[in-house]
């Protein structure tokens, strides 16, 4: 019986220690969740707060992203606009260069040619005895209606009257040069002829005083075309070959000095003078005489009368 007591008193204890140990690791436990409860808690806070700061910190890196990105743009497109401008005052500044170079190339053109090429001589303008053009060179015989003497013309001019007569030739019109360049001697020796064989007033109507030829420039020619007896006269307005030159001579740079009821000589079917293309095609598409332009309107022509 006291054997059984003290076996019974044992397992009381045991199980009184085991009770304890039971609730001691459960307040333990306990306080470990609460522990790891509000450690948790603390751990939400923290990230909660770093999501907004990340939120802050990339709304704010967003934020200056697109400010850079608008700075740049508004700077790109100044800088293009700077660009653009810089492209046009150049290109203004090239086609002020063009301009003053053609102006450049103008002048110097000018420099070297003639100034009296382009003038009225006929009873206005005077060339003196020692005008002589600076370059003449002789008309080819073949395009000469008579080979019993030089003729000449000038230098710079002669390919446009050669290949007016070669372009006449190719359709069948057969066109000679009957008389060129006239010095100041030769046509004074003339008119006195003239004025011998007709009389002073008859021969100005038809024939210039030596100073007012056109002949003397070099760049005037009396035309001739087989067929007329080798004579200068109103025969030739009946020819193919007048016909022709009246269509197509503009296109070398010929006009027709003194055509009808011109106001200086008589009619002159056969004198052609050299003025260039580009005045002599403005004549012929307005119907216009070289006489009835003024001459400082004239002279604008000058820089061109051999292009």
């Amino acid at each position: 019986m006291k054997l059984f007591n003290k076996e019974y008193r044992a397992i009381t204890i045991g199980l009184g220690v085991i009770i304890i140990a039971i609730i001691a690791l459960g307040i333990y436990g306990y306080n470990r969740l609460e522990s790891l409860s509000s450690r948790i808690n603390g751990l939400s806070i923290n990230v909660e707060s770093l999501t907004n700061s990340v939120a802050s910190t990339t709304s704010t890196l967003q934020t200056a992203i697109n400010q850079t990105h608008s700075s740049l743009a508004d700077a790109l497109t100044a800088q293009q606009q700077n660009v653009g401008n810089i492209q046009q005052q150049l290109g203004g500044f090239q086609s002020q260069v063009g301009s003053l170079s053609g102006t450049l190339n103008n002048l110097q053109k000018l420099a070297q040619t003639d100034p009296e090429l382009l003038k009225k001589y006929s009873k206005v303008y005077f060339l003196n005895e020692n005008y002589v053009p600076v370059n003449l060179s002789e008309i080819p015989k073949a395009y000469q209606y008579s080979d019993s003497k030089q003729l000449l013309f000038l230098t710079q001019a002669l390919p446009h009257l050669l290949a007016m007569i070669d372009a006449a030739s190719s359709t069948g019109i057969k066109l000679y040069v009957e008389s060129a360049y006239r010095s100041y001697f030769e046509q004074k020796a003339l008119k006195g002829d003239y004025t011998m064989t007709y009389g002073a007033g008859t021969a100005n109507s038809f024939s210039a005083d030596q100073g007012y030829s056109e002949h003397q420039l070099g760049t005037a020619v009396d035309m001739l075309t087989p067929g007329l007896g080798g004579v200068l006269d109103d025969s030739f307005d009946g020819t193919k070959a007048f016909q022709w030159m009246l269509q197509n001579a503009y296109r070398y740079g010929f006009e027709l000095s003194y055509p009808k009821n011109n106001g200086y000589y008589v009619y002159e079917p056969w004198h052609w003078r050299f003025v260039g293309v580009k005045l002599a095609t403005e004549l012929h598409d307005e119907r216009k005489n070289f006489y009835d332009l003024d001459q400082r309107t004239i002279d604008t022509y000058l820089v061109n009368i051999f292009d």
